[in-house]
């Protein structure tokens, strides 16, 4: 068993990267990992969960359905009965577990049977219709369980949901299911999309959410949805007793029902059922991921209940992947809006599953190193979770083919691509000049946390960097001299342009601290950009100091004698010495990275090119008398009036210092919704805890 302290920073990470990747499903329809890699993640967090109980948090994957509807340009709706999502099993033996959980919980005699319906689970997009005197009143996605999206406009174009029901349905009836795309269909829109230059569609799945989920139901009306029902929420008056009479029921209503519904008397025809839809799944017209069974009774559904995020009356058993093999014809390098390097191998062209696959993920320089993979090579690939192809291995090499060697530049600028001490992504360190990388840059640089400069859009951005008058920081602040021009284009008028003028010209002397953090420099965040200038106070010390970092980490690397803590400690010392801090949060991670950030000529320019624009004053930090002035205080659970950053930099204007950990240390805890094991802890030491009402009269009475 790893120690504790090693699984909890472990479940943090866990927890951060399988929340970025619900936000990219279930949000943005855009996944990077398959099915079966996000499922992995899942699975170690449980079992790391199930080992440390005491560790879990409360923004633990295992606490959250999809995820919550943020920026969407649709409406929000609250489910009356919560969506709930499923637990997974990936072998018979899981799927027998399962079973005896049931009839443990239930205290079932051994002879007393258990009934179950087992569908084949649609890869779509969850939705709930509620009808109303028979009437479609409303339809609304998932979203994280309890608040989905308002798509009753959009679900009006899809032929398989009725709008009006007839005589005999409940008075109100919430009819659930998924809105999916065949798999025909899918191809023909993404030939369409291909030959106008418009958006090509991963998969089915992230096609149908992506037609659904749109503000103009004019873009879904053209999509070809279609919709399965798999279930019921609210009904004001049931009258049937089991899953398979309440299905024949909506089937009844008119709501199609998967022709892969079955009832099952036993775990045995459960499992039957699963191998005939596993088996028929390359024939099935749209893509499934697995099989789901729900105990059949109500009444013993009812008393299961259920866990923070799913049934415990129901589970999803999932397919393993499909194999193929083909020929690993080259490895290109792809450079993400971050930097990041990926390598991708493009494939002669083979079927997996009844999809044709050319491309396949290649994950990072190190996977790719320790599969040896070349290409000529003869390689087998999965379709893991019919979501992104990967190379499961490499089949015995019968020509020798030359090794492939990892590029150290940045194929895109042709700047230095470096991986961090503890990391495997390899990063372009290019940033500000990287073609791959230059406009999610200004669009963080003129974002709410750094500059804030209103009125330059993540749009508006796109156009000027489209017309050339966009490159690097520095040429926002010239954007004065294109008035006129801007005044040409469709939708400006003088007012709104010179608003956005006057805003860009207020930022000519901005706060150092938000200037730094827009550069985007890894691991410089908005606190992390104040701890730094709290030391160094002047700005434009940091390519200087930058360099001292760079010199120290080549002329003194660890020693033989040096074990791998001194190393990091004495490091660590040096490099706050160099920067002139004290704050724990400044370490390797910090020093390095602008170290490397200033090695590169490129990004010395272009920081050379905004300081002529822009003036920033030394960086003081202004404090005022307060309750708290002189105490740690820790900020945990979600935050619903500011944002984390906001928090800390008001703690710090009123003296305190803000910790992102509950020790005896800390003096004051401040819990939204959803604290957490920081909350325990700071009971169990008796620290003090209030709200954020209480935390926003603290701030109050400071003044």
């Amino acid at each position: 068993m790893i120690p504790e302290a090693d699984a909890a920073n472990e479940l943090m990470r866990l927890a951060r990267q399988i929340a970025k990747h619900n936000r990219l499903y279930h949000a943005e329809d855009t996944p990077e990992i398959s099915d079966a890699e996000y499922d992995a993640l899942v699975r170690r967090n449980a079992e790391l969960e199930e080992a440390f109980p005491h560790l879990i948090r409360a923004d633990s994957p295992s606490q959250v359905v999809g995820h919550e509807v943020a920026s969407s340009p649709l409406s929000k709706v609250t489910h009356e009965v919560r969506m709930m999502s499923l637990d997974n099993a990936f072998s018979d033996e899981e799927v027998e577990d399962f079973v005896a959980r049931v009839r443990r919980f239930l205290s079932l005699a051994e002879d007393e049977p258990v009934a179950f319906t087992a569908e084949d689970k649609i890869d779509g997009l969850s939705c709930s219709l509620r009808y109303e005197a028979g009437k479609l009143v409303m339809a609304a996605t998932r979203g994280d369980g309890q608040v989905g999206e308002n798509v009753t406009a959009n679900v009006a174009y899809i032929e398989d949901i009725p709008q009006q029901l007839p005589e005999g349905v409940p008075e109100l009836f919430e009819v659930r299911g998924e809105v999916y795309m065949e798999k025909q269909a899918f191809a023909a829109l993404n030939a369409a999309q291909e030959e106008v230059g418009g958006k090509l569609f991963a998969n089915p799945r992230n096609a149908a959410a992506g037609s659904l989920r749109q503000k103009d139901a004019n873009v879904t009306k053209a999509r070809p949805l279609r919709f399965f029902a798999h279930g019921w929420g609210k009904v004001s008056e049931r009258t049937w007793d089991t899953q398979s009479d309440g299905m024949e029921v909506i089937k009844r209503f008119g709501f199609p029902v998967s022709a892969r519904f079955y009832f099952a008397p036993s775990l045995k025809e459960a499992l039957q059922a699963y191998r005939e839809i596993e088996r028929n799944r390359a024939e099935i017209p749209y893509d499934i991921d697995g099989v789901v069974l729900k105990v059949d009774r109500l009444d013993f559904q009812e008393r299961l209940g259920f866990q923070t995020k799913a049934p415990r009356w129901a589970i999803a058993r999932k397919f393993p992947a499909e194999q193929a093999e083909t020929t690993l014809e080259a490895i290109d390098i792809q450079v993400g809006r971050t930097g990041k390097l990926t390598p991708v191998g493009r494939l002669t062209p083979v079927s997996v599953g009844g999809v044709m696959v050319s491309n396949v993920t290649l994950h990072n320089r190190d996977e790719l190193g320790r599969r040896d993979l070349r290409p000529g090579d003869r390689v087998i690939i999965q379709r893991a979770g019919d979501v992104i192809p990967q190379v499961v291995d490499r089949v015995v090499r019968s020509v020798e083919h030359p090794k492939y060697i990892f590029p150290d530049h940045c194929p895109e600028c042709g700047s230095e691509a470096v991986a961090e001490e503890g990391e495997v992504d390899v990063r372009c360190t290019g940033g500000l000049i990287c073609p791959a990388q230059r406009t999610e840059r200004l669009k963080h640089f003129v974002s709410r946390g750094a500059l804030d400069i209103e009125g330059l859009g993540e749009k508006t951005i796109d156009q000027f960097f489209a017309l050339g008058w966009l490159e690097s920081p520095a040429d926002i602040f010239r954007l004065r001299k294109r008035r006129e021009k801007i005044l040409a284009l469709e939708g400006w008028q003088e007012k709104s342009v010179d608003n956005l003028l006057a805003s860009i010209e207020a930022k000519r002397e901005p706060d150092a601290a938000r200037l730094l953090f827009g550069l985007g420099i890894r691991h410089v965040g908005a606190v992390t950009a104040r701890d730094l200038l709290k030391g160094l106070s002047d700005i434009h010390r940091l390519p200087e100091k930058a360099r001292e970092i760079s010199t120290y980490r080549d002329e003194h690397p660890r020693g033989e004698d040096e074990s791998e803590g001194k190393f990091t400690a004495r490091m660590v010392e040096q490099i706050k010495a160099i920067l002139e801090v004290r704050t724990d949060g400044i370490g390797i991670a910090v020093g390095f990275a602008l170290a490397d950030f200033f090695h590169e000529e490129h990004n010395r320019k272009v920081w050379d090119d905004l300081l002529s624009e822009v003036s920033p004053p030394l960086y003081e930090v202004a404090t005022v008398d307060s309750q708290v002035a002189g105490k740690t205080v820790v900020f945990t659970g979600k935050l619903e009036t500011m944002s984390r950053d906001e928090a800390k930099a008001q703690a710090e204007r009123l003296g305190a210092k803000a910790a992102g950990t509950v020790s005896a240390k800390t003096d004051l805890v401040v819990a939204g919704p959803g604290a957490g094991s920081k909350l325990k802890k700071a009971a169990e030491l008796g620290i003090e805890v209030i709200d954020e009402a209480g935390w926003a009269q603290i701030v109050a009475a400071a003044g």
